[in-house]
């Protein structure tokens, strides 16, 4: 292929620094055209990030020649509209995270992916961030011996910030995002686990809407047995005290522990052993899907494999289903 076309549908915040920027700065990689329901807000960043056209109909877009690549990045409710349509006209596909609403629609991409001749692979991209691969080298390493337990807190309170709980926030209206904030923030730290310790046996879990401060779900549990005995432990609270604002995973093995957070600042990885403990700092890229698209680009062009298949987002789906489903509270 050469030279990897793209053609953004939804260039709306998340492309601005985060994802946008790299589909003309990663090598062999160029941003052709995007698209945006809201037409001057489409022409507005195609000024703005310099190309050279912009649409506010998808299938424009898709039947742009130039493009032969489509990054999906609009809330989950349209990802299996435009992955299909992008997989009909045989493009390869980008998808934001979670790749769905869920399971059963990431299911229907894996069929019409068989009929395509395009690729797709999946925004997970903490899978290429040195922070996670050096956790990941420690844990191949032996660094904390056999991996015993994992605990996830993820906690937040209910109003972090003004924009939380504003009319257009689509993160707590399931019918666009599928949940709540664990179905927006689970997915990157759930999709680690399936790096780090592959093919989940059995999993558990529960939500309920505890503070019914909005429509989906602010309080789930879950926990997964790995084929390789691993157990992993997830709590995600969305009303707690701002006093227990909490960001943290704990790796804990038979030699000692890892621990670290997934978004908050300082980026840091400490690990305790028989030998002490030492902390290291990381600061993440300016553009922090960069690496992933760069792999992406790779596989788009037959020079690697694909970093997060469909087949991985699935089972993510299976246990992101299975960890939201709403239980009576009483």
């Amino acid at each position: 292929m050469g030279t990897i076309n793209w053609g953004i549908i939804g260039c709306g915040d998340v492309t601005e620094v985060k994802s946008g920027p790299p589909l003309y700065k990663v090598p062999n990689s160029r941003l052709i055209a995007v698209m945006r329901r809201d037409a001057a807000k489409a022409e507005d960043y195609a000024r703005r990030h310099g190309v050279g056209k912009w649409y506010s109909d998808a299938g424009q877009l898709l039947n742009d020649a130039e493009i032969n690549s489509v990054y999906v990045a609009t809330p989950p409710s349209s990802h299996l509209e435009y992955v299909l349509a992008s997989l009909n006209h045989d493009l390869n596909v980008y998808v934001d995270k979670p790749v769905a609403m869920n399971a059963a629609e990431a299911r229907q991409m894996a069929q019409a992916l068989k009929q395509s001749k395009g690729k797709l692979a999946v925004a997970h991209y903490r899978r290429a961030l040195p922070m996670y691969l050096h956790i990941k080298q420690l844990l191949d390493n032996g660094a904390i011996g056999q991996v015993r337990s994992v605990q996830i807190r993820t906690w937040k309170s209910a109003k972090p910030d003004n924009e939380d709980l504003s009319p257009d926030n689509w993160r707590i209206m399931p019918h666009l995002s599928g949940g709540g904030y664990f179905n927006d923030l689970s997915p990157h730290q759930l999709d680690l686990m399936l790096f780090y310790f592959g093919a989940p046996a059995k999993y558990s879990g529960f939500s309920i809407n505890q503070a019914g401060t909005y429509g989906a779900t602010d309080h789930t549990c879950g926990s997964i047995i790995f084929e390789n005995g691993v157990v992993v432990n997830g709590s995600w609270c969305f009303n707690v005290a701002p006093s227990e604002v909490t960001d943290e995973c704990i790796i804990v093995g038979t030699k000692g522990s890892i621990s670290f957070p997934f978004f908050n600042e300082p980026y840091t990885v400490t690990l305790k052993n028989n030998d002490g403990e030492i902390t290291k700092k990381f600061i993440q890229p300016e553009h922090i899907g960069y690496p992933m698209i760069e792999k992406v680009v790779n596989y788009f062009n037959n020079e690697g494999d694909n970093p997060c298949s469909l087949d991985d987002a699935i089972i993510l789906m299976d246990i992101i289903d299975t960890f939201a489903k709403t239980i009576n509270q009483r």
